[in-house]
């Protein structure tokens, strides 16, 4: 395994104490400007990963068969995963009735609610809203998270397909889907007459089985193995798609999330991933 630590607030103190923890004479090697690397490290190291969490430093133990050359496919979660906010809470906050609406996003991130119940509820909060309060959420609110365009580049220099999955809706995933040049969006359809929310969502809901769906379906067409395959996301309803994937990796999730995942970003942005994946 190598040993990849990364973060803005890396000092070369923490560098040496985390290396004099490792009692190794490998050097760490830098892969970009506040991420490096400790080669051949046979187990993982509970006093390391405290170090790091208690110095705001990412830290993760990758296996040396993951690298971005041996993945053909990155399937990610939207709403503060690859942008930086909950769409339907900024609807709702448009006209005054978020925090009704986020508490029910909340319990759903966290697991406590199932999730096609819980948008049905927040979507019929929506119902008489116009196409232009969507607009000025896109336009005003809606903004990449950091390191989106840098992860997305260097999955296309390195022929993984993208796909976003993603629980929220088809108005902002197929704008997302242009702005990053993803392969592939799936989402759910907000029902909308006359320039209307009729407080309805079309077909099938997008829960977390159908994003696990979405993931195998994709992964078989492209004839890829799992091990060949990542997921990014940051809440409960990401934890079925995670799971089939070779890799999972939190992205600033939910402590449910980090617990079940392969990897856990929360202090660099999504070009972090780049960082675990590369030696």
């Amino acid at each position: 395994m190598r040993l990849v630590v990364q973060g803005s607030a890396i000092t070369l103190s923490h560098l040496t104490h985390i290396h004099q923890l490792c009692g190794t004479s490998v050097q760490f090697v830098q892969i970009a400007q506040h991420a490096y690397y400790l080669a051949n490290q046979p187990t993982l190291q509970p006093e390391i990963q405290q170090f790091c969490a208690e110095q705001n430093i990412d830290c993760a133990y990758v296996q040396d068969k993951e690298l971005l050359q041996n993945f053909g496919l990155c399937v990610m979660d939207m709403d503060s995963t690859l942008i930086s906010i909950e769409c339907i809470d900024e609807i709702a906050d448009m006209v005054g009735i978020k925090p009704q609406v986020a508490a029910i996003t909340e319990r759903a991130m966290q697991g406590e609610l199932d999730f096609a119940q819980s948008l049905r509820e927040r979507v019929a909060l929506l119902e008489g809203l116009s196409e232009d309060d969507l607009m000025r959420v896109l336009n005003e609110r809606l903004q990449l998270n950091p390191g989106a365009k840098e992860w997305i580049e260097t999955c296309k220099n390195n022929n993984i397909t993208t796909l976003l999955v993603s629980g929220g809706f088809t108005f902002f995933a197929e704008r997302v889907k242009a702005m990053l040049g993803l392969d592939y969006a799936v989402s759910n359809t907000l029902e909308i007459i006359d320039g209307k929310l009729t407080g309805r969502v079309l077909g099938n809901i997008v829960d977390a089985q159908v994003k696990a769906n979405e993931l195998t379906k994709l992964r078989d067409k492209l004839g890829l193995a799992a091990t060949q395959t990542i997921a990014i996301g940051d809440g409960a309803n990401d934890l079925k798609m995670m799971a089939v994937a070779g890799v999972g990796v939190a992205y600033h999730a939910k402590p449910v999330v980090q617990a079940q995942a392969s990897y856990a970003i929360n202090h660099v942005g999504l070009d972090g991933v780049i960082n675990l994946f590369t030696s």
